[in-house]
């Protein structure tokens, strides 16, 4: 069984009604990201993520989970796998706070969020926090500060923020669609060109 991606109550009950487009890598990014995950925790016992991952898009969808799935099957099955390539540690600053590991804008990653965005555009979906795609920072959150003070943040972040001197990389041929509906978290693995 894999592990969740949010693993406590409160998480999981924050995110109640909501569905998200994931990738879960699971060698060389995901051990860097356990990596910087666990020293950022050890100056600070924040809130994050369970389980690395890369959001491609949130939903709001309580009542279609069902058509949202068959459209978001009918995307996989038309995608390549995804390079993914950890650059750096990096954050989005106050009012957000979070640390995050930045990805660099790989052909297939952009080309995959750009396909999906067609897609989507097609359809009266409710969308989250999507932004254009030249704006948008591909990423993992390693963790979120923002009950932390402007002070306290900064130390982080000037503690944690680094560019890699050798990226890591790998290539993720699935993707997962998971859901949170009273307090539980549920998830379905769909494979990349099948």
């Amino acid at each position: 069984m894999r592990p969740p991606f949010m693993k406590t109550p409160e998480q999981r009950g924050s995110l109640d009604g909501q569905q998200y487009l994931v990738l879960r890598p699971n060698s060389e990014v995901a051990d860097r990201y356990a990596t910087e995950q666990n020293d950022a925790l050890a100056l600070a016992g924040l809130p994050h993520p369970h389980t690395g991952h890369v959001t491609l898009r949130g939903f709001y969808e309580p009542t279609r989970r069902g058509e949202l799935t068959a459209l978001v099957r009918s995307w996989a099955s038309q995608q390549q796998p995804i390079e993914i390539i950890g650059d750096a540690v990096d954050s989005f600053p106050e009012p957000w706070q979070i640390l995050i590991l930045r990805l660099a804008r790989t052909h297939s990653l952009v080309a995959a969020y750009a396909t999906l965005t067609d897609l989507l555009d097609q359809t009266d979906f409710h969308r989250l926090g999507e932004l254009p795609l030249d704006d948008w920072t591909f990423h993992m959150s390693v963790a979120y500060g923002k009950t932390l003070s402007s002070e306290d943040w900064k130390a982080i972040e000037s503690a944690r923020v680094q560019e890699f001197r050798h990226p890591v990389r790998e290539t993720v041929n699935e993707i997962e669609l998971v859901s949170y509906a009273n307090g539980e978290e549920h998830s379905e693995v769909i494979q990349l060109g099948i």
